[in-house]
C-alpha cells in the first residue's frame, strides 16, 4: 500500500500553524492564549470554538468537536488522512510523493537517526574537550572568555572546542562504536585521496546548530590562527539531516522567548546570538551568513509574525536587510529595520552596553521597513530626479509583496508623505506589480498541480492490502473500536459495557503518563518515582487485564512505546533547558534585589523567596513538560488510529471562565490525579466484576437441573458480591480488590 514516509510527515507537522489552518475556514480572533470563533460543524451563534496555537489543537465547547489541524481537515472537508496530510502539503509548500518506503528509504530513516546521534556525542566531545583538556582552556575557553561570554552562555549554546590532532575525534567515535560512512555523512569528517579520514573542525571552537526540536543537526567552526590561507569558518555540509535553509541559529533557545514577547529579532552570525542573549534579549536567531529562506521564514511565524532585523551599517548588512523585507513581507509578516550605529555589530553593541540599554535602543530606533528604504536608497542624492523615481520604484515594488489589502494601504500612505508622491499615483503602480506579481504566483501553483498526481480511488486489492498491514488487534475494526466482523454478539456487547471505563483510564494515560504520580520505597527505604504509566501498567499486569476493545489495546501499546523510546533524552535536554532558565532568573533577581535592599537583613529574606520562587518555576516546568509529553506524540502520530483516538481523548472537555478563577484556586485536573487515577482504575475493574456478574447469572440460569454446576456459580456470585462491597467506602456500589490468581480477565 503507498504511504508517507514519517519524516515527510513530521515535515508537514513541523510546518503546519493549526490557526492559520483553521482561519482558512473560520474568522477567529484573538482570547487570551487561544483564538475563539464560530464552530463549522454546526450552527453556531455564539464563538464557542477555541483554538490553541501552543497545543495545535482545536475544540468546540458547544458540539464536542475538535482535534489536530490534520484531523480538522479530515472531519470539515471529509478527507481521508494521506488527503489532509497533502492538503498541508500543499498549503505549506512541502512535497509529497505518496508510495510504498523503499528499502533505501527506511535505511535512510535508520541512518538519520544514528546520525543524530553522532551529532549529539560530538557535541559532548568538543564541549568535554575545552573544559577539561590544557589546550582547550588554553585557547577554546580563552577566546569566549575574551570575546565576554560567560560560563552561563558557554553551556545554553553548548560551545566547545575541537581538538588539534587531525584524527582525534574520528578515532573516539569508532572506539564508541559509530560508524566510519555516518562520521563522514555528517561531515564531522572528510576523507582524503589517499583514504584518510580527517577530522573537519580540528583547532576550532565550535558552535552547535540546534534544531527546533534541540537535536544536534551541524556544527560551525572558527579558526584562532591568523593565516589567511585558512578559512576563518568552516560548517557542516548539507547532509541528510541538515539543510542550511531550515534551520536558524539559536531557535532551539530562543523560541519561548519568542513566542512571549511577541517578536523575532534577526542577526546575522553566532556571536551575535549570544551575546544579545547574555545582554537579556533572548527573542534573537541568526540566519548565520546566509541570505534568509522562506522556510527559515515559516519557522519564525510558527511564532510570531513580528519580525526585527538587525544589521551592520555597512554595505552588506544594508544588501542582506533589503532582501530579508522583501521576503518577509511575501509572508505578511510585521517589518521592522534597525542599523546599529557605524562600527557597531550585534555582539560588541550588546557587549557594551546593559541590558536596558539595548531594548531601548531597539525599541527607539527600529523603523518601518518604508522609512528604512526610502532613507537608505537615496542616500546622499535625495533631490537626483532619476535616482528618486527609481528608489520609489523599488519601495512601490516592495509593497505590492504584501498581500493583505489593509496593510498595504497603509503603507502606501507612509510611501505618499514620505517621498512626497500621490498617494492615488502610488496605488496605481502598487496594483499593477500586485496583479503582476499575483499571475506570476497563481501560474507556479497551476504547474505545481499539473505536477502533483492526485492518487486514485483505492480498489479491493489496495483495501486488502491496508487491512493486512494494519495491526491485527484493530483489523476490521468500526470506527468506535467496539465491533468487529470476527466478535459474536455476546462479545460485542462486553466490548460496548466496558469500552467508558477502559477510554477513562486511557485518557489519564494520555493526557499524563510521563508525570510522577507516586514514589515507590524499597526495603532499604530507597525510593523510586512511579509515573502514572507505570502505575497504570503495574495495576493492569497484578491483576491480568487485558483490554478488550481493540483500539484502546492499540493505543495503551503505543503509549507504552512512546512515553519510554526517547523519554530520558528527551527529559534530560529539558531540565538543561529550564535549569538555564532558573539560573537566569536568579541572577536578574538577585541583581534586582541588590540594587533595592537597604539592609542585610532584608537581602537575606528577599534572597530565600527569590530562591524559592525560582526553584517552583523549575518543578512545574518539568511537570508541566512531563504530563503533555506523551500527548503531544501522540496527536501527531503516523498510525490512523493512534492519532485519531488520542487526540479524542486529549482535547480539553471544559474551558473555565474568568468567572470561576477569579476569586478561588479551582483544582485542576493534574492536581486531583491522586484521587482520579485509582478511580478510574477502580472503575475500570468494577466494570469487568459488573460484566462477570452478568455472566455468572446468565450460566446460572442455563444450568436448570446441574445442581453442582449452579452452586459453584452461586459461590462465584457471592465472592464478586462480597468483594464489591467490601471496597464500596471508596468509589460506592462500583469498586472492586484486586482480583488474584493467574486467570486472565479482559476488560
Amino acid at each position: 500500500m503507498n504511504r508517507i514516509s514519517h519524516s515527510t510527515v513530521q515535515r508537514i507537522l513541523d510546518a503546519t500553524d493549526i490557526v492559520e489552518v483553521v482561519s482558512d475556514f473560520v474568522s477567529l480572533k484573538r482570547r487570551g492564549a487561544n483564538w475563539v470563533g464560530l464552530c463549522p460543524f454546526h450552527n453556531d451563534r455564539s464563538p464557542s470554538f477555541y483554538v490553541s496555537k501552543t497545543k495545535g489543537m482545536c475544540k468546540c465547547f458547544s458540539c464536542g468537536e475538535g482535534g489536530s489541524a490534520v484531523s480538522f481537515l479530515m472531519k470539515l472537508e471529509q478527507l481521508s488522512y494521506s488527503e489532509a496530510l497533502k492538503y498541508l502539503a500543499r498549503k505549506y509548500n512541502i512535497e509529497v510523493e505518496e508510495r510504498q518506503m523503499t528499502p533505501e528509504e527506511q535505511r535512510a530513516e535508520t541512518a538519520r537517526e544514528s546520525m543524530m546521534a553522532l551529532n549529539d556525542f560530538a557535541m559532548r566531545f568538543f564541549e568535554q574537550t575545552m573544559k577539561d583538556t590544557e589546550r582547550g582552556r588554553d585557547v577554546g575557553l580563552s577566546y569566549f572568555r575574551y570575546r565576554g561570554i560567560s560560563d552561563a552562555m558557554i553551556e545554553r549554546f553548548h560551545l566547545g572546542f575541537a581538538p588539534e590532532g587531525k584524527e582525534d575525534l574520528y578515532r573516539e567515535a569508532l572506539r564508541r562504536g559509530y560508524s566510519e560512512d555516518y562520521i563522514i555523512d555528517t561531515g564531522l569528517c572528510y576523507k582524503t585521496e589517499d583514504g584518510r579520514v580527517i577530522d573537519r573542525f580540528r583547532g576550532r571552537v565550535i558552535y552547535p546548530v540546534l534544531s527546533l526540536s534541540g537535536k544536534v543537526v551541524a556544527f560551525g567552526g572558527r579558526t584562532l590562527r591568523k593565516e589567511k590561507t585558512i578559512a576563518k569558518y568552516v560548517n557542516s555540509p548539507e547532509s541528510l539531516i541538515y539543510s542550511k535553509r531550515r534551520e536558524l541559529y539559536g531557535i532551539f533557545q530562543s523560541k519561548q522567548a519568542i513566542a512571549k514577547e511577541g517578536k523575532c529579532i534577526i542577526v546575522e552570525g553566532y556571536m551575535d546570538v549570544i551575546s544579545m542573549h547574555q545582554a537579556g534579549v533572548c527573542n534573537v536567531v541568526a540566519s548565520s551568513g546566509t541570505a534568509l529562506t522562506i522556510e527559515q521564514v515559516k519557522l519564525i511565524k510558527r511564532f510570531t509574525r513580528n519580525v526585527t532585523l538587525i544589521y551592520d551599517a555597512d554595505a552588506a548588512g544594508i544588501k542582506a536587510a533589503l532582501r530579508g523585507i522583501e521576503l518577509l513581507l511575501q509572508e505578511d509578516a510585521d517589518i521592522k529595520v534597525l542599523l546599529l550605529p557605524p562600527g557597531e555589530d550585534p555582539d560588541s553593541f550588546a557587549q557594551s552596553h546593559s541590558s536596558s540599554e539595548v531594548m531601548e535602543y531597539i525599541a527607539a530606533n527600529e523603523t518601518d521597513f518604508v522609512t528604512f528604504m526610502a532613507r537608505i536608497l537615496l542616500g546622499e542624492r535625495p533631490d537626483d530626479p532619476t535616482h528618486r523615481a527609481a528608489v520609489i520604484t523599488r519601495v512601490v515594488k516592495t509593497i505590492a509583496l504584501i498581500p493583505n489589502e489593509i496593510t498595504r494601504s497603509v503603507y502606501i500612505q507612509e510611501c505618499s508623505r514620505i517621498l512626497f508622491i500621490a498617494e492615488d499615483v502610488l496605488r496605481r503602480e502598487v496594483g499593477k506589480y500586485f496583479n503582476e506579481y499575483a499571475l506570476k504566483s497563481r501560474q507556479d501553483r497551476e504547474r505545481a498541480e499539473v505536477a502533483y498526481t492526485a492518487p486514485s480511488t483505492p480498489g479491493p486489492a489496495a483495501e486488502a492490502s491496508e487491512a493486512a498491514s494494519a495491526p491485527e488487534d484493530v483489523r476490521d475494526a468500526s470506527a468506535d473500536g467496539a465491533v468487529d466482523a470476527g466478535a459474536d454478539a455476546a462479545e460485542i456487547e462486553r466490548r460496548r459495557r466496558l469500552r467508558p471505563a477502559a477510554r477513562g483510564v486511557a485518557r489519564l494515560v494520555v493526557r499524563y503518563a510521563n508525570y510522577p504520580f507516586a514514589a515507590v520505597a524499597d526495603e532499604e527505604g530507597n525510593t523510586t518515582p512511579l509515573t502514572v504509566i507505570d502505575y497504570v501498567i503495574s495495576e493492569l499486569e497484578g491483576d491480568a487485564i487485558i483490554l478488550a476493545n481493540p483500539d484502546v489495546a492499540h493505543l495503551m501499546r503505543e503509549a507504552i512505546r512512546m512515553s519510554r523510546a526517547n523519554w530520558e533524552e528527551d527529559l534530560a535536554r529539558e531540565q538543561e533547558r529550564l535549569l538555564a532558565i532558573r539560573a537566569d532568573a536568579f541572577a536578574a533577581g538577585i541583581e534586582e534585589i541588590r540594587s533595592k535592599a537597604t539592609d542585610p537583613g532584608s537581602i537575606s529574606a528577599m534572597e530565600k523567596s527569590l530562591s524559592e520562587t525560582v526553584d517552583a518555576a523549575y518543578r512545574e516546568g518539568l511537570d508541566d513538560f512531563a504530563s503533555a509529553y506523551l500527548s503531544r506524540l501522540m496527536c501527531s502520530s503516523d498510525d490512523d488510529a493512534v492519532r485519531t483516538l488520542a487526540t479524542e481523548l486529549a482535547v480539553e472537555t471544559h474551558i473555565l471562565s474568568k468567572m470561576h478563577t477569579k476569586f478561588a484556586h479551582i483544582p485542576t485536573e493534574r492536581e486531583q490525579l491522586a484521587d482520579l487515577l485509582p478511580r478510574a482504575i477502580h472503575e475500570l475493574k468494577a466494570s469487568l466484576v459488573a460484566v462477570r456478574i452478568e455472566e455468572a447469572k446468565k450460566r446460572l440460569a442455563a444450568c436448570g437441573s446441574d445442581v453442582d454446576a449452579a452452586l459453584a456459580v452461586m459461590s462465584e456470585l457471592r465472592e464478586l458480591d462480597e468483594t464489591r462491597k467490601v471496597l464500596a467506602r471508596l468509589i460506592g456500589d462500583r469498586v472492586i480488590t484486586p482480583v488474584s490468581g493467574k486467570s486472565r480477565h479482559m476488560v
